[in-house]
């Protein structure tokens, strides 16, 4: 399954950098098509994306049903930045391997340019590897998590 994202990264950077020039600390932009919320939060931006209801899920991949089931679903970055298990250091991570989660269970962050994005796991399930290592980059659709459906 293919997704393409109504805005790319440097779009959202460049919203962040307008808004930082600014005294507001919260910009929610929607649209048809998909949310945005950005909110100033110590010395960043948090963001958070959300879809339609008829879009398909920007965090999970699963190329067809019975692949799904057979080999469990993926949950991959969506988009480049640099991997977070916690919300900052030295906290307890989002989710661990054997955690269940639920769709709307946030597991890790993303950070691109100083934009936090969270990563939503999308599905139900129990998490059976983490892939992508702490602190470290990853390229936009990464896999980051491998779930065992629920």
């Amino acid at each position: 399954m293919s997704f393409d994202l109504p805005l790319t990264a440097d779009d959202v950077a460049e919203i962040v950098a307008i808004l930082d020039k600014t005294p507001y600390d919260r910009l929610d932009l929607r649209t048809s098509r998909f949310t945005l919320k950005i909110l100033r939060s110590g010395d960043g931006f948090t963001q958070e994306i959300s879809f339609a209801q008829d879009a398909p899920a920007a965090a999970i991949v699963a190329p067809d049903e019975t692949a799904a089931v057979a080999q469990g679903l993926v949950i991959r970055a969506p988009l480049p930045g640099t991997f977070y298990r916690a919300p900052q250091p030295g906290a307890a991570a989002f989710v661990e391997v054997g955690s269940a989660i639920e769709p709307d269970t946030v597991v890790a962050i993303v950070e691109t340019m100083k934009l936090m994005t969270s990563v939503m796991a999308g599905c139900s399930g129990i998490v059976e590897e983490i892939v992508a290592e702490n602190a470290k980059m990853v390229d936009a659709d990464a896999v980051l998590m491998r779930v065992k459906p629920a």
